[in-house]
């Protein structure tokens, strides 16, 4: 279900009470983007050159697994490779982004809509991945859709390397800058789902995927 609109109403509703117009004016985002400007983000770790490197290293911290291929034309096979090793289902559901790639070719049946029960391997792209935290940033549209990444046990998301980013700040202003505005949703997944509320033991899949495996693609 989309909820942009609904959403929308909301934020007008509170712009009326506070006698504004509906929607922002172009001043009000002048006068946003001003203040982004003239208010630096503050003391930040420094970070490598090599930002693939260091997303790969803080990503297995997280439990996340890791893959490398050169183009998105391996990455069937490297979902396949993957699937096969866990014993996992050959089927998954994907977005409809990556309609294009040749899942049939390397023996897998996708489907690409939104995840029902049942459904246990959700492929996914991303819009960008965090270096500093191995975190994947996931936004949602009609062609992207959150549950994807949310609802089957294993998640399997696409990174290609050049969409990498250093940190939660490049990655919003990544965001501001080819979208304009956010999205209904911005997901930032960092590993496996997990609780440790019982007896301080971390436990897998709480609230999400047990599994979250990211194929980085290096010549993308």
């Amino acid at each position: 279900m989309d909820t942009s609109i609904a959403r929308r109403n909301i934020l007008a509703r509170i712009r009326a009470a506070q006698g504004r117009e509906p929607e922002p004016s172009a001043s009000e985002r002048e006068a946003a983007a001003d203040y982004l400007a003239r208010h630096p983000p503050g003391p930040r770790p420094d970070m490598p050159a090599d930002l693939t490197a260091r997303f790969i290293e803080e990503a297995q911290k997280l439990s996340t697994t890791i893959d490398t291929v050169e183009s998105l034309s391996d990455v069937p096979i490297a979902a396949h490779r993957y699937l096969v090793e866990h014993a996992l289902p050959l089927q998954a559901i994907a977005w409809q982004t990556l309609q294009d790639l040749r899942w049939s070719d390397a023996g897998l049946t996708v489907e690409f809509r939104k995840p029902k029960d049942g459904d246990v391997v959700g492929l996914t792209g991303c819009f960008c991945a965090t270096a500093e935290t191995g975190s994947l940033v996931l936004l949602s549209g009609p062609e992207t859709y959150a549950s994807a990444g949310l609802l089957p046990e294993t998640h399997i998301a696409i990174v290609p390397a050049s969409r990498i980013v250093a940190g939660h700040e490049e990655a919003f202003a990544l965001i501001r800058s080819e979208r304009g505005e956010l999205p209904r949703a911005v997901n930032f997944v960092s590993g496996p789902s997990r609780t440790g509320d019982i007896e301080q033991t971390i436990v897998l899949g709480a609230h999400g995927p047990y599994r979250v495996h990211v194929i980085v693609v290096l010549g993308a």
